[in-house]
């Protein structure tokens, strides 16, 4: 991209809110050297384009007027950041399947390629109040995904958010912070530390150009680059109205891997996810989950079982003849042989497998289960 259509580009994210489609249809009809001149020109003779009523344009115009994206590249230049847009290498192009809402352009802080992170990158959104579960949770499954090479990308914000963040730095991994400023902005407050330790060690992303503040709407216009820039999101509580559900719909709709951690039944904070799994998210419960979906062919999670029980290792007739035995009491070969069906020579052929592994113990011609036997595994059914 040339560097008239660069600057123009770094002036028209001062001009149009992020995810405006009026403005992206302009943008692609007329590109953003072409939109600007014609939002900064004295007097405009042209009708108002189609779908873009008065107010919006002279919005547009007021703004572009007073836009200097010189200032705004000198800025971000200053905290050791960078403006990219289309056509840059270091473009995530599955931004694009946002058509006329993606975004103008974006400015980053920090070092690495957002390019190369994103191509290896899951969200992980929820509750800004959350519960010590689901804090837990997201926390587990930012350090889980960071250890597996993952990059773990959120909003930045109190609650799932900053507990995913945290997990990701704990374990010496990588992520990324998608904020509704500008990167130079602290938004919330409480996170200053927080963002400062993604600006080093992962990168902070935002639409808005230095110096603009959050606002309502722009929260929830940032959720559909979390989407768009992963390859799924994972929602980790979440409420009926919540603004990461707005982030898990966009992912489906973008044909992205959509899932959720579910919660109590009776937690109103887990609602917004449990309506998720009804229309066809993805339950998962930990990293190799989710990995199992995003990641290459082949990478299964593991087989979920309980755990291994000493009987369980048996042969189908030695755990038949165990089953058998009274909970107290000794019995006779005879008895046991004719319960199970054996012969009394197998029968006693099995018992001394079972002696031998310390399932059951002699009294003279009768045979009782071991004292250990009856606290390991479930006691038999007791004597008629």
């Amino acid at each position: 991209m040339d560097e008239e259509e660069r600057w123009a580009r770094a002036a028209l994210t001062r001009v149009v809110e992020p995810g405006d489609e009026h403005g992206g249809r302009l943008l692609r009809h007329l590109g953003a050297s072409g939109l600007l001149a014609r939002l900064t020109a004295t007097e405009d003779i042209t009708p108002a384009p189609p779908g873009v009523g008065a107010r919006r344009l002279a919005r547009w115009r007021a703004r572009a007027r007073t836009a200097e994206p010189h200032r705004d590249l000198d800025s971000v230049t200053a905290l050791g950041g960078r403006f990219i847009c289309p056509g840059d290498m270091e473009w995530p192009t599955q931004l694009d399947d946002l058509g006329d809402t993606a975004p103008i352009g974006l400015w980053l802080r920090g070092r690495p390629d957002l390019r190369t992170w994103a191509l290896r990158s899951v969200a992980v959104v929820g509750a800004r109040a959350c519960t010590p579960y689901g804090a837990h949770m997201a926390g587990a499954l930012g350090s889980g995904l960071a250890e597996r090479g993952w990059i773990v990308v959120s909003g930045g914000a109190f609650g799932i958010d900053g507990a995913a963040h945290r997990g990701a730095l704990s374990a010496g991994g990588a992520t990324v912070a998608v904020l509704a400023c500008g990167v130079d902005m602290v938004y919330p407050r409480g996170h200053t530390e927080l963002l400062g330790r993604i600006a080093e060690q992962g990168l902070l992303i935002a639409e808005l150009p230095p110096g603009d503040h959050p606002t309502a709407a722009r929260f929830v216009l940032r959720n559909r680059v979390i989407a768009a820039l992963t390859r799924g999101t994972v929602v980790v509580e979440a409420a009926h109205r919540s603004g990461a559900l707005v982030t898990a719909r966009c992912a489906q709709r973008l044909t992205r891997h959509t899932m959720g951690v579910p919660g109590p039944a009776t937690s109103g904070l887990s609602a917004g996810v449990h309506e998720l799994l009804r229309e066809n998210a993805v339950l998962v419960t930990d990293v190799d989950d989710i990995v199992e979906l995003v990641g290459g062919m082949g990478q299964l999670a593991p087989p979920r079982r309980g755990p291994v029980l000493p009987r369980d290792l048996l042969d189908p007739a030695a755990a038949r003849l165990l089953e058998v035995f009274p909970s107290r009491g000794a019995v006779p070969v005879a008895r046991l042989a004719r319960e199970t069906g054996e012969s009394p020579d197998t029968a006693l052929g099995k018992l001394y497998e079972l002696h031998a592994l310390g399932f059951v113990e002699r009294h003279g011609d009768n045979w009782k289960l071991t004292p250990e036997a009856k606290q390991r595994h479930r006691p038999p059914r007791d004597t008629p």
